[in-house]
């Protein structure tokens, strides 16, 4: 299939086949595929939860409001911002920089400084307004991956955060999440798999100017 093609079989899955099971490759390429989402400033502050433990999906159920696709989907992917980005962050990056292309400090220090200075002087509610937009973009790409590899997801903003903090304890690793995405591969029962899409002619949603 065309990349086209593959983004017209992409739909939101509403029930998986709970006993097919992602291989290790396939979880590699969509972990990759995290890790090399484009980002405000490069500055990675997201991280990805993977759950895989049935037991723990299963109690996770109703902190996402009866959906099942928590726990029958191959794998839970957690999409998580960090509940503090502060100058070490920073830090931390363009060491990272610095490490991997061997670039002088006289050329970097001027952006640094201007980095943690724009980091610091965000007040937190935008702080975590931005993070969290990042998560989206990283959501985006991951859906677009799973759609080139027929990977099934399903994108979810239905859930109780603070309890999945809880119960994943990722409150003690100083996470945040923000979105949840089941992957896994469709069952056959699904009736949503054959629906087509609906959406708008291209003349109502582009504009070329």
């Amino acid at each position: 299939m065309s990349i086209i093609e593959k983004l017209k079989w992409r739909y939101a899955t509403k029930k998986f086949d709970a006993n097919q099971k992602l291989s290790n490759a396939k979880l590699e390429i969509l972990k990759e595929a995290f890790n090399l989402t484009a980002l405000s400033y490069g500055l990675q502050t997201l991280k990805l939860v993977i759950v895989e433990d049935k037991d723990v999906r299963q109690s996770l159920v109703d902190i996402a409001y009866g959906q099942r696709q928590v726990v029958d989907a191959s794998h839970l992917l957690v999409l998580c911002i960090q509940t503090e980005i502060d100058g070490e962050d920073v830090n931390s990056h363009f060491n990272t920089i610095k490490e991997i292309r061997n670039t002088p400090d006289a050329i970097l220090e001027p952006f640094k400084a201007e980095m943690k200075s724009r980091i610091k002087n965000m007040h937190p509610d935008k702080k975590v307004g931005w993070a969290s937009r990042q998560a989206y973009i990283a959501l985006g790409n991951l859906m677009t991956v799973c759609a080139i590899e027929e990977i099934d997801s399903c994108p979810m903003e239905g859930f109780q955060p603070k309890e999945l903090d809880e119960k994943l304890k990722l409150d003690q690793l100083g996470l945040n999440s923000i979105l949840l995405l089941p992957v896994g591969y469709r069952d056959k029962d699904d009736m949503f798999a054959k629906f087509k899409k609906v959406r708008k002619q291209m003349s109502e949603t582009v504009i070329e100017l």
